[in-house]
């Protein structure tokens, strides 16, 4: 991931609602929730989630797809890989020991080998 695009992902998550909505997305996996169950379980306005919504969607963080009627929303998984691995990239200048178990990450990947 580069710079520019962890900044856009960062900032839309730095937000309480915005985060809240990319927790509960991420809780639900890959098949996501139309966009009025969303409102319901985190208790915001539908008019309010669409902002939110489309702040998260341009960070790259959700993807949405039309189903019938509704439109479903889920986290990217990729992305957020993407920003983890981002973050943990230069870990800890050379001892990958410090940041063993964050994000699953460990010794034996960060220094290139295969689990």
């Amino acid at each position: 991931m580069q710079e520019d695009r962890a900044t856009q992902a960062l900032a839309a998550l730095a937000q309480p609602t915005r985060l809240a909505v990319f927790r509960l997305l991420v809780r639900e996996g890959p098949a996501g929730l139309p966009a009025g169950e969303v409102a319901r379980k985190i208790g915001v306005q539908p008019a309010t989630l669409s902002f939110h919504l489309a702040q998260l969607e341009r960070a790259g963080l959700l993807v949405s797809r039309r189903q019938s009627r509704q439109i479903l929303y889920a986290a990217d998984f990729a992305a957020m890989r993407g920003l983890v691995g981002f973050l943990l990239d230069d870990c800890c200048h050379g001892r990958p020991e410090i940041c063993d178990g964050l994000a699953g990450n460990n010794t034996a990947r960060r220094k290139g080998e295969t689990a």
